[in-house]
């Protein structure tokens, strides 16, 4: 099978108790489902002779909790002063939006050269907790990992599941969306103690502003003649 979207039709045909919905984008198929199918679906990606996704290439975690939220419309701004950063906010409705964490990971299958991206939805209401895919693909051990350091997503069944990018005492998931820029605590060595102690920030949190980039002859740079001119 070489043909992307007839792999689309494939899983949505063969797995459609499983999934919520498989679409083609960007040349690639893209399945969203519920974490508690997550586990069959893989094995039957993984084992099934017609897709035969051996390599898991990366997990990675999701935070959506500003999705759908433009914060600065570079295209309607003001030419003077702060207010340039025109806050003008799109949000979409309710319904739309999706579950804030999920977990995604791409496959791919070396016999088919196909890639497939699978995306497991953590309902709101539930644990952030999925079912680790170790046994079935050993490479996920480090990025599930890597999810639970910088997301707080938990895997179960995951042998060793500990932070493996912030320090043993780290407060919090840097990547998440309400995670302050600034950190919550900052490491210093302390030559009396002899060893590194955290104590609260000190930098004092900032609103960042865009860049605006102006099409018109005020920025244009002009390159002077020889002559002068």
């Amino acid at each position: 099978m070489t043909d992307v979207n007839e792999l689309c039709a494939l899983i949505n045909e063969r797995f459609s108790a499983w999934i919520t919905s498989a679409t083609v984008a960007f040349s690639e198929v893209t399945v969203d489902l519920a974490p508690e199918h997550l586990v069959d679906l893989c094995l039957a990606l993984r084992d099934q002779p017609e897709l035969d996704f051996k390599l898991l290439v990366d997990v990675c975690g999701i935070d959506y909790l500003q999705y759908g939220l433009d914060d600065w419309q570079t295209e309607s701004t003001t030419e003077t002063g702060f207010g340039r950063g025109v806050m003008q906010t799109f949000q979409r409705e309710e319904a739309g939006k999706p579950n804030r964490f999920a977990v995604v990971y791409h496959l791919l299958s070396i016999t088919h050269n196909q890639r497939i991206r699978l995306r497991a939805n953590i309902p709101n209401d539930r644990e952030l907790i999925v079912d680790s895919v170790v046994d079935i693909w050993p490479a996920a051990n480090w990025y599930e990992r890597e999810a639970f350091d910088m997301f707080g997503i938990l895997f179960r069944g995951h042998a060793d599941l500990r932070r493996i990018l912030t320090d043993y005492g780290f407060a919090g998931h840097p990547f998440r969306k309400d995670f302050p820029l600034i950190g919550k605590v900052e490491a210093r060595y302390d030559a009396k103690l002899k060893r590194v102690v955290y104590n609260p920030v000190s930098i004092m949190p900032r609103t960042l502003e865009p860049k605006v980039i102006r099409h018109d002859n005020r920025y244009l740079v002009e390159k002077v003649n020889s002559d002068g001119k």
